[in-house]
């Protein structure tokens, strides 16, 4: 076990606590303007950006931030945060663990639902079910996109350095390696399966 910082994890939680607030004043913004003026298709435009943005923040503040295996995240403030994001897209989340999770394993859940909804391109359903010890996550939707070198690197596997946009399976990897916890992935023609 290090005491070194881990500081890709603390720059993003520090970038998503500085853009939650002017992003919620903006929403208050809007809410203030609907008050005062006829509701229009601008308007609604706005607000659901808003909200959208604040959802997909929030997951990244929790799924890429600093994370501690003391602090329990309510089962309320994932199920809210999922909700959100389910609102703004084609991808719905379901979570239905009962139980509270440590910070460091929703944040490892959350990090392989990014990776499942990078499978899930044309929209479809993610359910995250299970216990703390045992948990699962399902992708389901009309046609898989599979890039396989991504997915490797949750077994262990190098490759070539990947795209931006496949950040979560190297930081999912890393957390996976650093826990020595193994993770058991089955593919199928509309599904994944992930066990850990």
């Amino acid at each position: 076990m290090t005491d070194d910082p881990d500081f890709g994890a603390l720059i993003a939680s520090r970038i998503c606590h500085d853009l939650i607030s002017p992003l919620s004043a903006i929403g208050n913004g809007v809410e203030l303007l609907a008050m005062s003026t006829p509701p229009g298709p601008e308007l609604s435009l706005i607000s659901e950006s808003v909200e959208s943005a604040l959802a997909r923040i929030r997951f990244f503040r929790l799924a890429f931030g600093a994370a501690s295996s003391e602090h329990p995240v309510g089962r309320g403030e994932i199920v809210s945060l999922l909700d959100a994001l389910s609102r703004g897209g084609r991808l719905r989340f379901d979570w239905e663990v009962s139980e509270e999770l440590t910070r460091d394993r929703v944040k490892l859940v959350l990090l392989l639902a990014a990776c499942l909804e990078a499978a899930l391109p044309h929209g479809g359903r993610i359910v995250i079910d299970g216990a703390a010890g045992r948990l699962q996550l399902r992708g389901h939707g009309p046609r898989l996109r599979i890039e396989k070198e991504a997915w490797a690197r949750l077994h262990g596997e190098t490759g070539p350095a990947l795209m931006p946009s496949a950040a979560q399976f190297a930081v999912t990897a890393e957390m996976l390696r650093d826990a020595a916890r193994p993770v058991s992935i089955e593919m199928g023609e509309h599904e994944i399966a992930i066990r850990l």
